[in-house]
């Protein structure tokens, strides 16, 4: 992408804006310890996954009708809600006490619940607003290059979020470079546990800030006109009308369906491993101040992802891209599954450009096959099934650690050793799991091919 068609996307507000949400949004400083964090606190793995598939569950209750109120209500308006509900969820965390079970568990169940309802009013909307702004212009085409800018300038972002978070999580290191420069702070590792969620909390008011700024395109104010002059039963009969409606042109389009199903495919494995790479560092013999720099690092490669990105989506079948994102995706948890000390992390690389590219080429394919008046209905579809997946996968690792914790032939080992070895028995069973789920789904294509290469598309098949 040429420097002037980007400055030419960026003048526009609604996608500068877009852009800056999606950043404050999303990097968040805590990320590269988000597990250790959980654990530290004092929560069990158990725990820590069943929180997780507490928040996919508030996704997938509150996914669809979000969207369908987005496109209902307006998109705008739900941008809004998901970042003042980022504050309190912020808040919640900035203040739990440390140790102090239960009340450590509910507050932190209170926050994934909220962490999911953000995400949730977020989904779709944003997305859905940019693209129509584009849209209005007679510019959709352009919108695999406002992609590719905002996945580089969040790229650069979680640099610096994944950067800082884990070198002020680790107080020793933290409290070392303070002492270099000459600063006496004496920095409790109870106060470093706290900063990366005081900052991520100041980038929700930011998020706030900005998505107040966002306008509505042109297209959607009538919508919103007669939205308002409408019986509020009326508006809520419309939103699940539309979700129904949105559900049965999901299901009745094979090519639609299969572009959900081969990015969840995609995103639900490489997020759980993505959600647990902090506990996987300790595991690997790698010191605490170091996982930012290494999430700053794969973090670079989201400045390339895009642009490979576009390339694959312009110039290969969408069976090409899908072979190639699933023998990815498996070398990388093939590898992992070794716990090579330090050399561990390499396989990484795979989940972490696997899921960058899933991310891009289903919102460019997706994007160009679904109607305007159901766009941010379909993509709250999408990330339904997304969180559905994520949920389901962590509710079985929770019982398979369960299971593993009480196995008999463990009954010897300290609480550290055991920790150790429930974590590397829980995490050999992803690379069967994938393989299982791959399969399932490249049945449904085969089973629908002809279906799917006819619909029309503007994209290749």
């Amino acid at each position: 992408m040429n420097a002037k068609t980007a400055d030419s996307l960026l003048s526009i507000p609604n996608i500068r804006r877009f852009i800056a949400f999606r950043i404050l949004f999303n990097a968040r400083f805590y990320y590269p310890i988000f597990t250790i964090l959980f654990l530290d606190f004092g929560l069990t793995l158990e725990q820590f996954a069943i929180l997780n598939s507490a928040w996919a569950a508030s996704i997938v209750l509150l996914e669809i009708p979000s969207g369908a109120l987005a496109d209902t209500i307006g998109r705008r308006n739900l941008v809004i809600a998901s970042a003042a509900i980022m504050i309190v969820e912020m808040l919640l965390l900035c203040f739990a006490p440390i140790g102090q079970l239960p009340l450590v568990f509910y507050l932190f169940l209170a926050n994934r619940i909220l962490s999911g309802a953000a995400e949730a009013a977020a989904s779709g909307a944003d997305e859905a607003l940019a693209y129509d702004t584009l849209k209005d212009l007679g510019r959709e085409k352009s919108w695999g290059r406002v992609l590719e800018t905002q996945m580089r300038f969040q790229s650069i972002a979680f640099i610096v979020a994944m950067s800082l978070g884990a070198l002020l999580y680790d107080a020793d290191r933290l409290n070392q470079l303070l002492g270099l420069l000459r600063i006496d702070s004496g920095i409790s590792k109870e106060t470093a546990m706290r900063l990366p969620l005081f900052m991520t909390l100041i980038l929700g008011f930011g998020a706030l800030i900005t998505s107040i700024g966002l306008e509505e395109p042109e297209s959607e104010r009538e919508a919103r006109k007669k939205a308002r002059e409408a019986p509020a039963g009326a508006t809520i009969r419309a939103a699940f009308s539309k979700t129904l409606s949105t559900g049965k042109w999901i299901l009745s389009t094979p090519m639609a369906f299969m572009i959900i199903l081969g990015g969840f495919l995609i995103d639900h494995i490489a997020r759980m491993i993505l959600t647990l790479n902090s506990e996987y560092y300790r595991r690997i013999e790698l010191p605490e101040a170091s996982f930012g720099i290494i999430s700053a690092g794969f973090g670079i490669l989201g400045i390339f992802t895009p642009r490979i990105g576009r390339w694959l989506c312009e110039n290969q079948s969408k069976s090409f891209n899908y072979y190639l994102l699933g023998a990815s995706t498996f070398i990388g948890l093939y590898g992992m599954n070794w716990f090579f000390p330090i050399w561990g992390v390499a396989p990484m690389l795979f989940v972490y450009v696997s899921i960058g590219l899933a991310g891009y080429l289903v919102s460019s394919y997706l994007n160009a096959v679904t109607p305007s008046d159901i766009r941010a209905t379909a993509l709250s579809f999408k990330g339904l099934s997304y969180n559905l997946a994520y949920g389901g996968i962590g509710l079985l690792y929770s019982l398979l650690v369960y299971k593993l914790r009480h196995d008999e032939s463990y009954g010897a080992l300290d609480a550290g050793e055991l920790e150790r070895v429930l974590f590397k028995g829980a995490f050999g069973y992803f690379p069967v799991y994938f393989v299982i789920v791959f399969i399932a789904t490249l049945a449904y294509g085969i089973y629908n091919r002809k279906a799917i290469e006819t619909r029309p598309s503007t994209l290749s098949d």
